[in-house]
């Protein structure tokens, strides 16, 4: 991966502002023209994209068109489609005392903006808001993540060839490149990732009063007896692997009744075995963890974790390949090492509990996950969960999709962040009102 020049990123950030200020994107037909290139740099580029997915995450190339490809390039077209009625003025519903006046509220770009976006899905969480961001008129950076080399390095060869370049860059490096873009005032700044980068960004915005979105998390299920449990056990076990684990709204940890508990390891075992009939180690459906390093830390968490090994373990695992096996760990206690912080892997806990009560006062005891997933068939369950929890998301007996489902935010709340993106919501976020 070829990092851009520290000494360059000032000057990139001067001619995005002189490019914004050019009035180009004040013109709807350009913004479309714009979108509708970045429809085709993905469709015309699908095959280098999987290719380039399989060599950083070792991801198939069909979970990736699930997962990704299509999820983002449907996201564009909505863009593509909408931004002609999002953008329209409104008349507020005020008295007769102002109507005389006529007052609008405009929809107007914030400016020059940027978008910083994690490894694990490099394509939709950095180009699904792109998108937002220039339905909204406004010039914009993406700092892909260096992790994710291969993504990286096309997307630096294809901006340029796609969209308008006194607009819209690709700034690749590390952590002093990163820093960099962070000492300059942007307009408008989204990440996605980890609570820990999340707090310098954080930091580095406030020195210039800069509005942000912010997006991380830790996402705990909580399994009902009064469940269908071999759809759970599906569901749940395919949320957590997908990707192999490296999901932000993926499944982190589940909480169950005692009683119910080996029901559900029973079930979740049959589906283990479904899933990986010769084992995932030989699977070809099986994601790797994108570095050594991560794979290690994942490792060492298994290592240290007093629960119960049900399948895999850390003796089936080969961290110099990048490679943590499917494992399901039950009996884990809150103070496990596997609850001291976001998996980001294919490890799944099983959290025992009293009831009900307990699981959701479990829950709350810690901060506020990206997603909160609950298995029942009981309406009057589902109900107490939603209402005596808060999360970014709350979501009956399914994991994951409804990050992909249109018309509906994207976003976290309190530590597992802040804004909300997708659809129309990722351009009233890169706009003011």
């Amino acid at each position: 991966l070829k990092f851009t020049l520290i000494d360059e990123i000032e000057q990139i950030h001067s001619d995005l502002r002189k490019g914004f200020l050019s009035g180009k994107l004040k013109s709807m037909t350009y913004r479309k023209q714009q979108i509708l290139n970045l429809a085709y740099l993905l469709k015309d580029n699908i095959e280098r994209f999987q290719k380039a997915f399989e060599a950083d995450l070792g991801r198939a190339a069909l979970e990736s068109d699930f997962l990704e490809i299509n999820a983002t390039i449907t996201e564009v077209k909505g863009a593509y489609y909408g931004v002609e009625k999002w953008a329209k003025p409104e008349k507020p519903p005020l008295s007769i005392n102002w109507t005389a006046m006529r007052p609008v509220t405009r929809k107007e770009p914030k400016g020059v903006v940027l978008i910083i976006s994690p490894f694990n899905y490099p394509i939709w969480l950095s180009l699904a808001p792109f998108a937002g961001a220039i339905a909204a008129g406004n010039a914009a950076v993406i700092k892909p993540s260096e992790l994710a080399p291969t993504i990286s390095s096309l997307f630096a060869e294809l901006f340029p060839k796609y969209l308008d370049p006194e607009l819209f860059r690709v700034v690749n490096g590390a952590v002093p490149e990163t820093t960099e873009l962070l000492e300059l005032q942007w307009d408008h700044i989204l990440y996605t990732g980890s609570g820990r980068v999340a707090k310098v960004v954080a930091t580095a915005a406030a020195k210039h009063l800069t509005p942000i979105s912010l997006e991380v998390g830790k996402s705990p299920v909580i399994v009902d007896p009064k469940c269908d449990v071999k759809i759970a056990a599906k569901r749940i076990l395919w949320g957590k692997m997908a990707n192999a684990g490296q999901t932000c709204v993926a499944p982190d940890y589940i909480l169950v009744p005692q009683e119910f508990q080996d029901p559900l390891v029973d079930a979740l075992t049959e589906v283990y075995h479904s899933f990986y009939p010769s084992g995932p180690a030989e699977s070809n459906s099986f994601a790797r963890i994108i570095t050594v390093n991560h794979a290690e830390r994942i490792k060492r968490l298994l290592d240290s974790s007093k629960g119960t090994i049900v399948v895999g373990g850390p003796g089936e695992c080969d961290a110099s390949k990048k490679y943590i096996a499917p494992t399901i760990v039950k009996d884990v206690g809150a103070d496990d090492s596997l609850m001291s912080e976001e998996i980001f892997g294919p490890v799944l806990p099983i959290v025992p509990v009293k009831d009900l009560d307990e699981a959701i006062k479990f829950a709350n005891a810690r901060d506020h996950p990206l997603a909160l997933y609950v298995f029942s068939i009981e309406n009057s369950t589902k109900k107490k969960v939603f209402d005596n929890t808060q999360s970014g998301a709350c979501v009956a007996n399914e994991v994951l999709i409804h990050v992909a489902a249109e018309g509906l935010p994207f976003g976290g709340t309190g530590p597992s962040g802040s804004g909300y993106y997708t659809g129309k919501y990722s351009f009233h976020m890169f706009t003011h009102l």
